[in-house]
């Protein structure tokens, strides 16, 4: 693997361990907690990480094989079926290692060419990781608070 995507690679695999950490403790009984008046649950969240994972394999590193129903985005809401623990855990590891075949596709030149989406505008690739990147630690975030604080 060329450098730069072996940094690029572990920077992504760190980056999740926040996430990553907290689904080793994420209980069948966290999934319906919220934070009041905060609309999504436990579930939603650890969903819509792995949607977004999903959309940025295929959208923006170009896995065009990548089947996602990101029903989260779609919804736009918390719909309330994120209750299987273990299909929401599966569906991660899925999603994670399905983004790092794509950034492991993606060789050292490509990490500065321009992608577009209405989602975010015009970043190069390696900016793009770095959204992905935030973007679950971000929910990774409020994951953690809804798990410790949350009720169902």
């Amino acid at each position: 693997m060329n450098p730069r995507t072996s940094s690029l690679l572990a920077l992504f695999t760190e980056g999740r361990t926040r996430f990553t950490l907290l689904l080793d403790k994420l209980t069948a009984e966290d999934l319906p907690k919220k934070l009041t008046p905060g609309p999504n649950s436990a579930g939603f969240i650890v969903r819509h990480i792995g949607d977004v994972e999903m959309l940025f394999s295929k959208n923006v590193f170009g896995l065009k094989e990548v089947q996602v129903h990101a029903k989260t985005v779609i919804a736009k809401r918390d719909t309330g079926e994120w209750t299987d623990l273990a299909d929401l855990k599966a569906y991660v590891a899925q999603s994670a290692a399905t983004l790092q075949r794509a950034i492991e596709a993606t060789g050292d030149a490509n990490w500065d060419s321009l992608v577009e989406t209405k989602e975010f505008g015009r970043k190069t690739k390696a900016e793009a990781l770095g959204r992905i990147i935030t973007h679950t630690a971000y929910h990774a975030g409020q994951l953690a608070m809804v798990m410790k604080y949350g009720s169902p």
